[in-house]
């Protein structure tokens, strides 16, 4: 496991959010695309952390998370590239952002053929070249 956590990293762990979400949807993506990557992939959560003092705190991932962005078009087309590659995404879409719990949220993109999602977010774990294929066209975020 230490191995999957020591640079240099054979994987990335990247999340691209619509460029023309309001700051707080961002983030609010962003936590949960991360915990959904987090929950597919435990083995990427590093140990529990302590301080001089000996107060524990949680575990972190243990490699970093790049956050892009990008237009509409471009989580479309990172998308269609993922499903063709086989690759395994969470999702946000924008119906997510009316619902209260999580049976809704996966109600709502259960409703909606994959080519039709609304989508403001998606993040995956993968080979570095699989990841960059798959998100050409977004920007880091600033």
């Amino acid at each position: 496991m230490d191995d999957l956590l020591t640079p240099p990293f054979d994987t990335k762990i990247a999340v691209l959010v619509r460029d023309d979400l309001e700051p707080w949807q961002r983030l609010n993506v962003t936590a949960f695309l991360v915990s959904g990557v987090t929950a597919a992939h435990p083995e990427l959560v590093g140990q529990p952390y302590a301080d001089g003092d000996g107060h524990a705190y949680l575990p972190l991932l243990g490699m970093p998370v790049l956050v892009f962005e990008g237009t509409g078009p471009t989580l479309t087309a990172a998308h269609e590239r993922a499903l063709r590659r086989g690759t395994a995404l969470a999702v946000y879409t924008r119906e997510m952002f009316a619902t209260g719990h999580d049976a809704d949220n996966r109600a709502a993109v259960a409703t909606v053929p994959a080519a039709d999602l609304d989508l403001v977010g998606l993040a995956l774990h993968a080979p570095k070249n699989t990841v960059d294929r798959v998100l050409k066209g977004a920007r880091l975020h600033p």
